[in-house]
């Protein structure tokens, strides 16, 4: 992707996700309209559908938003991960459809411009959704990697960080518009539960890599003790931190030690593999050759690398780290 950009790499994985979540989609939407039909039988076709798109929209939401933290609590929910962003971009495209039709609904046929109305009647609850497609629309915009390797790794995250501040406009959201207007307190229970459940799950994850960020304890010499040759298993690595965490890799006999931070999204190549002589990340599947940091060619991404040394069988690294790419002479088992 470094190297040329394709709108989609469709592979077998994205076609089963893809289908998977028009499928799901689809389902939860007939099935929300069928009801309401049923069970409201003054509701009209075009108020089911606003809220049928909008609740799909949100439970959406929410998966994407537990995806990051389960993925760090367990590696099985890693395939979800991988393909997050196209979950987000269909995410974008059913709140932007409840939006057009609202608007349709309730503003298209007065003699006030359809967005100045919006804008400016009820309780301003209006604003707070809108502002956050604004967000969600430049998430989605931005999701290919062409935007994440022009506007820099760090930018782009930063950019897609604002998830969270456009889930706190959508409750506002909900909260001063929906909820005002719903006698029956389902909606208000499980806007309260899929807060709680967002919070706590993602306290628990912080809570779980907490420990992995305390500064290991140095040597005399500045070193590091990462432990035991035997600890590290074949083909992986062992984490410690240094200020940042670095990746120790044992493979086929000999030791190297890199960034644990991927250059692509941030994943940690810590737990990844090496695959076919390359550190592999777990998230995205970006790899760099251990013994200098580089990604094979035609690749040019490069991470930092460490200097590695075995003592009557413990590990040694110097966690003071080489510019990205540097070659390292591996330590041998």
């Amino acid at each position: 992707m470094s190297v040329s950009y394709k709108s989609i790499g469709w592979n077998r994985a994205k076609k089963a996700y893809d289908l998977t979540i028009v499928t799901g989609l689809c389902v939860y939407l007939a099935l929300f309209l069928g009801i309401g039909l049923a069970t409201h039988r003054d509701a009209t076709i075009e108020t089911l559908l606003i809220r049928a798109l909008a609740t799909a929209a949100l439970l959406m939401l929410h998966v994407i938003l537990s995806i990051g933290p389960l993925a760090r609590l367990h590696p099985r929910f890693l395939p979800l991960l991988y393909n997050r962003r196209h979950l987000s971009v269909t995410m974008f495209v059913v709140a932007l459809a409840h939006a057009l039709v609202a608007l349709v609904q309730f503003h298209a046929l007065g003699n006030v411009n359809p967005l100045v109305g919006l804008l400016t009647s009820g309780t301003g609850f209006q604003t707070f959704g809108l502002a956050a497609l604004v967000i969600l629309f430049l998430m989605a915009a931005t999701s290919h990697d062409f935007w994440l390797a022009n506007l820099s790794p760090r930018v782009w995250k930063m950019l897609h960080m604002g998830v969270y501040l456009a889930y706190a406009l959508i409750v506002l959201h909900v909260a001063l518009g929906a909820l005002q207007a719903e006698a029956h307190p389902v909606l208000a229970i499980m806007t309260a539960v899929g807060m709680v459940w967002l919070l706590g799950l993602h306290v628990v994850a912080a809570m779980r890599e907490r420990p992995q960020d305390r500064d290991a304890a140095r040597e005399r010499d500045g070193w590091i003790d990462v432990g035991p040759v035997d600890a590290i298993p074949d083909g992986s690595a062992r984490i410690v931190c240094a200020g940042e965490r670095i990746a120790v890799f044992r493979y086929d006999g000999k030791l190297s030690a890199v960034s644990n931070v991927c250059r692509h999204q941030g994943g940690p190549l810590g737990e990844g593999r090496v695959i076919d002589g390359c550190v592999t990340c777990p998230w995205h599947g970006y790899q760099y050759l251990p013994g200098n940091g580089r990604s094979p060619a035609p690749f040019t991404e490069k991470v930092e690398t460490f200097d590695v040394r075995v003592l009557r069988g413990r590990v040694y690294v110097n966690p003071d780290a080489h510019a990205p790419g540097t070659p390292v002479e591996p330590a041998h088992v």
